[in-house]
């Protein structure tokens, strides 16, 4: 069992770009060692997802999967999905907003607003091309997880500190 150090907001590498994992990448022994270490990271910090990035291996790889979790306990189980250069479509126009936290954000929560359905497709670490369409928490944590593989973190979707006002103030549009 291997456990990686997790990047903390802060660190740069957090705001990088992933590159795609290359196909003679596939099925490699460097590949399946980053798997195991994201799912032994993953299980011992209680997360519900992890991406490469937030260990320090800027490959478009992410690893999920809840039974119970007592960060999201009303969350439904989730199977183990491991993602390889993954894509995701929102399948409408429809979001709802959640609570989300980060392995990489610790101590910190916030209501984000994610596309409610979606539809994604992947390689699994035997080269097999998945694809699966998923609402709720489901494809919540696939955009969450995405979203590291971008160089973005959750607080990066929170509103512009401008746009929000103290409840008398927001009718009128006054800041005091």
């Amino acid at each position: 069992m291997v456990v990686r150090s997790v990047l903390l907001l802060g660190d740069p590498r957090l705001r990088e770009r992933s590159l795609p994992v290359p196909p003679d990448a596939i099925g490699s022994p460097e590949l399946n060692q980053l798997i195991d270490d994201l799912r032994d990271t993953m299980a011992a910090r209680e997360g519900a997802g992890l991406a490469a990035p937030q260990i320090g291996v800027l490959w478009r790889v992410v690893i999920f999967g809840i039974t119970h979790n007592r960060r999201y306990p009303e969350a439904p189980p989730i199977p183990e999905t491991i993602l390889i250069n993954p894509e995701w479509t929102p399948l409408d126009e429809e979001q709802e907003s959640g609570w989300e936290g980060c392995l990489s954000v610790p101590g910190r929560r916030a209501q984000i607003p994610r596309a409610r359905r979606l539809h994604y497709q992947a390689l699994t670490p035997d080269g097999q091309r998945i694809q699966r369409t998923v609402e709720g928490f489901h494809a919540r944590v696939v955009q969450h997880e995405g979203d590291h593989l971008n160089g973005v973190l959750f607080p990066d979707r929170l509103p512009p500190a401008d746009s929000v006002a103290p409840e008398e103030d927001a009718e009128t549009g006054v800041s005091g």
